[in-house]
């Protein structure tokens, strides 16, 4: 799980050199409880050891008890060292082997800040600032961030799926290793739990598996204290039990010692007690153990590890071989018919398929036309009931208005005919009244006639004399001769 120097994002390269970008939300609700004083061992989290009695001796005032949840489900448990900032042991039970894996690195803000009201494990980016003295107790990304180490995890994803790997990806699950140390210790920590154990323990769930960490005095940037050796210890809590302890040292990335659990628990602190009454050693079955120690010995030789099941299968493998050349032709006869029946079978699930999908098709289709014409029909009937009040105003308004012009020629007519007789009278009343005051002024313009004529007739009859005056001299002048001088 290496970190990028140029991201601090925390994208990381697995053990298998594969690069994987860290998820952005959470697809689900993790939760790394800090177990209180007053609780019982780890609390939910005893599950994870046999007898539910965790490992005793560890008593240190920085050492911090997890029990790691995802989903509101306890997935396995983790003792902190808050001095170290490392986990010293996860305790775990095998679910099934990782098919794909899915980072979410998450950090635990109850460890720098127990008053801090977030009982959940979150994204190291979602609460700085928020919670106090963050990183004081725990190691963050950043003191990973351009280093030679990459957080390499104590229970290992790959040997889970879906929510309790999901619950790996957690700092406090986390020490520095190498990119060569964590890829060799995860792929032996797989192999041995995968071909070694699993298959020597008659009951799977009876496997109880614890993976530390002895911290040493080198640091990561003065902080994050980088393991001295890994260890791993198994016990097998069923009938024809055993346990068992390896170790790993940083120093030497291909080693993996096997030795019994009283030997590992001397190379830890003093006494140290990994499982209750040492996982049953006196009733320990030795030719299991030594069976389980074999199969880690040809994993450390990098030889294939065979069980009875193998060592039966080789034996009796020339007859297979046999009766595999003989069965060879009707397995091919059987493998045709099969091919053929699925082949008739997808066809008629084809077919079906389409005609299904032609008739939904067309179903579909008049509903749609339907649901069309319904929503046309109702709108146009909202239409015409929305006018109708629009339509009943406007008549009643017009039946006013003409109800109104009826008045106003009514009240006309009446007016006109009534002033008729009206102006009879007052002309009538009136008659005498202008006939009086007329006669001045008719006599006025008799006396003004009368002295016109009488005018006319005195210049008329002065322009006859005048006349007859000018017509007589002229007659006179024209036949009288004149007297001349000398007569």
């Amino acid at each position: 799980m290496g970190i990028s120097t140029d991201d601090p994002s925390g994208t990381e390269d697995t053990g298998a050199g594969k690069q994987l970008e860290p998820h952005l939300h959470l697809s689900g609700f993790s939760q790394g409880r800090v177990v209180r004083e007053d609780e019982t061992g780890f609390a939910e989290c005893n599950v994870f050891f046999p007898g539910q009695v965790p490992p005793e001796g560890f008593t240190e005032p920085f050492h911090v008890k997890i029990c790691q949840q995802y989903n509101k489900e306890p997935r396995f448990a983790t003792l902190y060292s808050t001095k170290d900032k490392i986990p010293l042991f996860s305790a775990f039970k095998f679910t099934k082997p990782a098919q794909s894996e899915e980072e979410n690195w998450l950090v635990e803000p109850q460890i720098d800040d127990p008053e801090n009201d977030l009982h959940e494990m979150v994204r190291e980016a979602d609460i700085i600032g928020t919670v106090a003295n963050l990183g004081a107790n725990q190691a963050l990304t950043s003191d990973y961030v351009g280093s030679d180490y990459e957080r390499g995890l104590l229970n290992p994803s790959l040997l889970h799926e879906e929510d309790f790997q999901m619950a790996t990806y957690t700092l406090t699950n986390a020490v520095p290793l190498s990119p060569a140390l964590s890829k060799t210790w995860h792929r032996d920590i797989g192999k041995v739990v995968e071909q070694a154990l699993i298959p020597h323990c008659s009951k799977k769930d009876h496997l109880y598996l614890l993976t530390g960490a002895i911290p040493s005095s080198v640091r990561v940037k003065g902080k994050v204290s980088v393991p001295e050796s890994l260890w791993l210890a198994a016990c097998c809590d069923a009938p024809e039990g055993w346990s068992l302890g390896l170790v790993k040292k940083v120093n030497d990335e291909n080693s993996l010692a096997d030795l019994t659990v009283g030997e590992l628990e001397k190379q830890l602190l003093a006494e140290v007690r990994l499982f209750k009454g040492n996982c049953g050693k006196d009733k320990q079955n030795q030719e299991k153990r030594e069976a389980v120690l074999q199969a880690v010995s040809q994993i450390r030789s990098g030889e294939q590890v065979e069980t009875t099941d193998n060592q039966e299968t080789k034996d009796s493998g020339w007859v297979r071989k046999v009766a595999g050349i003989v069965a060879t032709p009707f397995i091919k006869l059987l493998e045709l018919l099969i091919y053929i029946f699925v082949e008739l079978v997808k066809f008629v699930f084809y077919f079906l398929w389409l005609v299904v999908k032609r008739v939904c098709g067309t179903v579909l289709d008049g509903l749609y036309s339907l649901w069309s014409g319904l929503v046309s029909y109702l709108k146009a009937i909202s239409m015409v009931l929305i006018s109708i009040p629009y339509d009943l105003g406007r008549v009643i308004i017009n039946i006013f208005l003409g109800f109104l012009q009826i008045v106003q020629d009514v009240v006309s007519l009446t007016y006109r005919i009534l002033s008729i007789p009206v102006g009879f009278v007052l002309h009538l009343a009136a008659f005498p009244y202008h006939s009086i005051c007329a006669i001045p002024s008719v006599l006025k313009d008799i006396a003004t006639g009368l002295g016109g004529t009488f005018s006319l007739v005195i210049d008329a009859t002065a322009a006859v004399l005048h006349g007859f005056y000018y017509l007589a001299a002229h007659i006179v002048k024209r036949f009288v001769p004149k007297v001349s001088s000398d007569d």
